[in-house]
């Protein structure tokens, strides 16, 4: 009888055995049929993009071939940007018609369009040895460059440049005009 046991005792544990191999058996197989169907399942999506791809690309061709921009087309645009061109160019002509306008309202009171009377004076800017200098008397105004002040003077007809006003005043910073304080503009040599 023991025997017997023994017997039933290995039997069930062989069978016990196989049957947890079994189960781990089932357990990889499932897995695998699952990794399956997610690759099966991600083949079918490339597929439908490599098909749209197809399809985008067959009807670019077809643009591309035949059914693309003819002249007519082309003649219609040209005309277009030839419309959006002339109404440009009538802007630019309105807007720089409204600046004039805008200048001639200004006009004087901006401090660069008429420049002071000539004086004959010396001033403390200029050198004792040079004599009396004939030229104008400016007040830097907000906004002022040296550039600016010699142009306006230059639209006035008088002659002068950055320099010739840089040599006239002696530590006058350029970068740094101070507002209100009054500098010396040199007349031209007649």
């Amino acid at each position: 009888m023991k025997r017997i046991l023994v017997w039933f005792f290995i039997l069930s544990l062989s069978f016990a055995a196989a049957r947890a191999q079994d189960d781990a058996t089932q357990q990889q197989i499932n897995e695998l049929n699952g990794r399956i169907r997610d690759l099966q399942e991600t083949l079918d999506v490339q597929k439908k993009r490599i098909d749209a791809l197809e399809k985008e690309i067959s009807d670019l061709r077809d643009k591309a071939g035949g059914s693309g921009a003819n002249a007519d087309d082309l003649q219609k645009l040209t005309d277009q940007i030839q419309d959006v061109d002339k109404k440009r160019l009538a802007d630019r002509e309105l807007i720089l018609k409204e600046i004039e306008k805008l200048g001639k309202v200004g006009g004087p009171t901006s401090g660069h369009k008429s420049p002071p009377a000539v004086s004959t004076a010396t001033t403390d800017n200029s050198t004792p040895a040079a004599g009396p200098q004939k030229g104008y008397d400016y007040t830097i105004q907000r906004g002022d460059t040296l550039l600016a002040i010699a142009k306006a003077y230059r639209d006035q007809g008088i002659k002068v440049t950055t320099d010739q006003i840089l040599k006239a005043n002696p530590g006058l910073d350029p970068k740094n005009l101070i507002v209100g304080k009054k500098i010396f503009i040199p007349a031209p040599a007649q």
